[in-house]
């Protein structure tokens, strides 16, 4: 599923324009994103939690040239689903 069928989905269930839905979906992921680089998570209930994950400094190797190479300490986004959120989905999607 693309934002484009996100903003349909939405358009169809609420009879809202679809400007109007773009511009609010749009304004959510901007807000999600600049809550995170400003290094506030954003915790969703019943839905799940976008949070910052601190990766330590590791050491790392570069296969053509064979060689060591440090990979610095960083942060990087991530999702983590709510409990319940999981659970459904287990529950409706079929494993093929």
């Amino acid at each position: 599923m693309t934002k484009a069928d996100i903003v349909t989905k939405i358009t169809d269930k609420t009879g809202m324009e679809k400007s109007d839905v773009q511009a609010v979906v749009e304004s959510f992921m901007k807000e999600v994103r600049n809550s995170l680089e400003t290094g506030e998570n954003v915790y969703l209930r019943g839905f799940g939690s976008f949070i910052i994950k601190k990766r330590a400094e590791k050491t790392g190797r570069n296969i053509s040239k064979n060689t060591t190479i440090i990979i610095p300490a960083h942060n990087i986004p991530s999702f983590k689903p709510a409990k319940t959120f999981v659970e459904s989905v287990k529950k409706k999607v079929k494993v093929s």
